[in-house]
C-alpha cells in the first residue's frame, strides 16, 4: 500500500511538473536557438558593415565601427533572448540607458572628439602627408586618430590636436590641389623703369617649375610711401610651391640691381618747426 501511495503521489507531482517542464523547456530552446543565429547573424552583419565603411573611410575608423556595431547588437540580443525565457528585462534596459547617460555626460569632450574623428576619417578634409594650418598650428599630417590628429611642424615638433575642435574649424589644407599660385612682390624705387623691372621678373619666371598656363603676369601693385610694389604672379605644381619662392628671393635682388633698379629702404619725412625768439 505505501508504495502504491508513493507511485500515485509520484504520477500526481509528474502531472503536475511535465507542462512547466515542456513550456519552460521550450522557451528556453527556442531561447538558445535565437541566440545562437543572433550572434551568428550580427557577425556577418558587422563584417559586412566594416566593408562598406571601408570603402570610404580609414582602416581605424572601419575595425571601430564594426567592434562598436557587433557590440551594441549582441547586448540588444541579450536582452531579448532574456525576456524570451521570462526574465524581466525592464529595471535591466532602465540601468543600461542610466548607465549610458552617466557614462555621455562624464566624457562629454571625449565624444566630441571621437564624433569628430568620424568626420575627419569619414569626409577627409586632409589625408595623411598634407600640410595644413588649423587652430594656429601648421604641420605635415602624421596620423589621424579616432579621438585626435598628430601633426608634425616645420621645426619637427609633434602636435596632438583634439579632432573636436579640428572639425569645427577652419581647415586651410595646401596639397589638397595640384597646382598652387605663387604671388611674389617687390618694392623699387619711384624712379626706376616700371617696364624694365616688370620685364626682369618675367624672366626669373622662365624656369622650368614654372606651369605656362595661365601665363605668368607682372602688374603694378600698389604705390607705397616709399616704393611701388611689382607684383610676380605665377602658377606651379603644389610640391614646387616653396623651391619657386626661395629662388625668386634669391635671384631678384642680384637680377634687379644689375639692371640699375634699385629696392629702396623704408623712408620717412620728418618736418621741424623752429619756434623764434619772440615767440
Amino acid at each position: 500500500m505505501d508504495l502504491n501511495a508513493e507511485v500515485d503521489q509520484l504520477v500526481r507531482q509528474s502531472q503536475t511538473w511535465i507542462p512547466l517542464i515542456m513550456e519552460y523547456g521550450s522557451r528556453l530552446l527556442l531561447a538558445l536557438l535565437t541566440l545562437a543565429i543572433g550572434w551568428w547573424l550580427i557577425n556577418k552583419l558587422s563584417a559586412r558593415l566594416g566593408k562598406v565603411v571601408g570603402l570610404r573611410a580609414d582602416v581605424a575608423l572601419q575595425s571601430f565601427i564594426s567592434t562598436l556595431a557587433n557590440i551594441i547588437l549582441k547586448v540588444l540580443l541579450l536582452v531579448s533572448v532574456a525576456s524570451m525565457i521570462g526574465i524581466e528585462t525592464t529595471s535591466f534596459v532602465a540601468a543600461i540607458g542610466a548607465a549610458g547617460l552617466a557614462i555621455g555626460l562624464a566624457l562629454q569632450g571625449s565624444l566630441a572628439n571621437f564624433a569628430g574623428g568620424v568626420l575627419i576619417l569619414m569626409f577627409r578634409p586632409f589625408r595623411i602627408g598634407d600640410w595644413i594650418e588649423a587652430q594656429g598650428v601648421a604641420g605635415t599630417v602624421d596620423s589621424i586618430q579616432i579621438f585626435h590628429t598628430v601633426l608634425r611642424t616645420g621645426d619637427n615638433k609633434t602636435v596632438i590636436m583634439p579632432n573636436g575642435s579640428l572639425s569645427n574649424g577652419i581647415i586651410t589644407n595646401t596639397n589638397r590641389q595640384p597646382t598652387r599660385k605663387v604671388v611674389f612682390d617687390v618694392g623699387v624705387d619711384y624712379e626706376a623703369d616700371l617696364q624694365k623691372a616688370r620685364n626682369v621678373l618675367l624672366e626669373l619666371a622662365k624656369d622650368p617649375r614654372v606651369l605656362p598656363d595661365p601665363a605668368p603676369q607682372a602688374v603694378v601693385a600698389t604705390l607705397g610711401d616709399s616704393s611701388i610694389t611689382v607684383s610676380l604672379r605665377l602658377w606651379t605644381k603644389t610640391s614646387d610651391y616653396w623651391d619657386v619662392m626661395f629662388m625668386l628671393n634669391e635671384h631678384a635682388r642680384d637680377r634687379l640691381k644689375a639692371e640699375g633698379i634699385d629696392i629702396p629702404f623704408p623712408q620717412r619725412v620728418i618736418r621741424v618747426v623752429q619756434e623764434t625768439a619772440a615767440q
